[in-house]
C-alpha cells in the first residue's frame, strides 16, 4: 500500500480549468438555504462573501460515478485506494468582489499529495490551488486540502475532544436537519452519499447519521464573520477537526481581536468539542 500511496504524487503539477456564472437563481437559493430573508438579487450586485462555494461543480457522466456517490477518482484528483473522503480545510484570500451575473473563470492545480499516518491509519492529503477569476480579473485565490482515510478498526476509540480556541463574542447555533444538507448538496451538485442517504453512511462507511457538508459549515462561519464584522475579510484560514451530524445543534463562535483586524473562529458540536477552527483576517 505504502508504495501504491507514493505513486499518486505523479499527479502533483495536474491542471484544469472551467468556466461557470454567477446566476441570480442560484444565489437566491443559496439565501434560502441559509435561512436568510434577502430580497432577490440584482445583476451587478455583490456576491457575499465564501459564498463561491456553489460555483464549479464536479460534473461528470452517471456512469463515472463512484460508490460513495463522488465522481470516479483518477480523472484530476488522484485514486486514492482509501475509503473515505472528506473535505479537511482550506485557505482563501479575497482579492475583489464577484458579482450577479459574472462569467467565471477557475484554474486549478494538484499542488501537493502527503502520505501521513493517523490515529486510525494511513491518510492521504491533496491539496488542489485554484484562483478564480472574474472579467475585472483575479477575485479568489484558495488553496483546498481533501483527506482520504483508512476506515478506523473496530473499537478505536473516538478522537479526543478540544474545546473552543477564544471566548465567544459572536455566536449562533443552528441545527441543521436531512432537508439542508440536501438542498445544500443539490446547489453544489454534490453527490457524496454521506449527506443523503443514510443506510449507506451507517452501514457502508460506519457513522452514526448523515454528515454535515464540510463545505456548509465553513459557509456558515463564514456567514458568522461576514455579518458580525466591521470590515470585509480579506483572509481566512480554517481547519475541519471533527463530523458533524444531522439533527444536532452546531454553535458557531468567533472572538474578534481588539483592532478589529483579525478574529479567532470556531464550531462546536452538541457535546461542545471542536468540529472546525479558523483564523479570519479583515480590510
Amino acid at each position: 500500500m505504502g508504495a501504491d500511496l507514493e505513486q499518486l504524487k505523479q499527479w502533483i503539477g495536474s491542471k484544469e480549468s472551467d468556466l461557470d456564472y454567477v446566476t441570480v437563481p442560484a444565489v437566491h437559493r443559496l439565501a434560502a438555504t441559509l435561512d436568510r430573508d434577502d430580497p432577490m438579487p440584482n445583476m451587478g450586485d455583490p456576491l457575499p462573501i465564501g459564498w463561491h462555494q456553489i460555483l464549479f461543480p464536479r460534473v461528470v457522466r452517471h456512469s463515472q460515478i463512484g460508490p460513495d456517490g463522488h465522481p470516479q477518482r483518477g480523472d484530476f484528483l488522484p485514486p486514492v485506494p482509501l475509503p473515505r473522503r472528506m473535505f479537511a480545510g482550506k485557505r482563501t484570500t479575497f482579492h475583489a468582489d464577484l458579482q450577479v451575473g459574472d462569467a467565471v473563470r477557475r484554474d486549478s492545480v494538484i499542488k501537493d499529495v502527503t502520505i501521513k499516518q493517523g490515529r486510525t491509519g494511513q491518510m492521504v492529503f491533496v491539496t488542489i490551488k485554484t484562483d478564480i477569476t472574474s472579467p475585472r480579473g483575479l477575485a479568489i485565490t484558495e488553496e483546498q486540502d481533501v483527506v482520504y482515510r483508512e476506515a478506523p478498526a473496530p473499537g478505536t476509540p473516538p478522537q479526543p475532544p478540544q474545546p473552543a480556541p477564544g471566548k465567544a463574542v459572536w455566536s449562533r447555533v443552528v441545527t441543521p436537519d436531512p432537508v439542508m444538507l440536501f438542498r445544500y448538496s443539490a446547489l453544489t451538485f454534490n453527490g457524496h452519499r454521506i449527506h443523503y442517504d443514510k443506510p449507506y453512511v451507517t452501514q457502508t462507511e460506519g457513522y452514526p447519521d448523515l454528515i454535515m457538508n464540510g463545505g456548509l459549515t465553513t459557509l456558515l462561519v463564514f456567514e458568522l464573520a461576514r455579518t458580525r464584522a466591521s470590515t470585509p475579510m480579506r483572509h481566512i484560514t480554517s481547519r475541519n477537526v471533527r463530523a458533524l451530524f444531522v439533527n444536532q445543534p452546531i454553535t458557531f463562535g468567533g472572538e474578534p481581536s481588539a483592532d478589529n483586524k483579525s478574529a479567532k473562529l470556531w464550531a462546536l458540536n452538541a457535546d461542545g468539542a471542536l468540529a472546525l477552527t479558523a483564523e479570519a483576517e479583515f480590510r
